[in-house]
């Protein structure tokens, strides 16, 4: 378990946006909560809010801690940095 950690805090955050529908992001350390309007990620930059409208979970992988989200999206907030969240059921897959 401690190395499954160990790699994703390893993974460089990285964030791409395609035409402001598709979203691929590395570097997920939680999920805090999603619905079809607004979704808080927790990253090794910090908390990240994501809005808009239609948005699901497209892929997502564990290992790599990586999200890929669809939708029409508006906007990506980045929150404290040193925030640290409660562990969510999607959050203990990525621990």
């Amino acid at each position: 378990m401690i190395q499954e950690t160990e790699h994703i805090t390893d993974m460089p955050h990285l964030v791409t946006l395609e035409d402001r529908k598709v979203l691929t992001i590395s570097g997920i350390t939680d999920i805090d909560s999603f619905d079809e309007k607004e979704m808080i990620l927790y990253t090794r930059m910090g908390e990240l809010t994501i809005t808009g409208r239609e948005l699901h979970i497209n892929a997502i992988s564990i290992e790599k801690g990586t999200l890929s989200v669809e939708g029409d999206i508006w906007s990506l907030q980045y929150g404290d940095k040193d925030k640290q969240s409660p562990v969510s059921l999607l959050g203990k897959l990525f621990r």
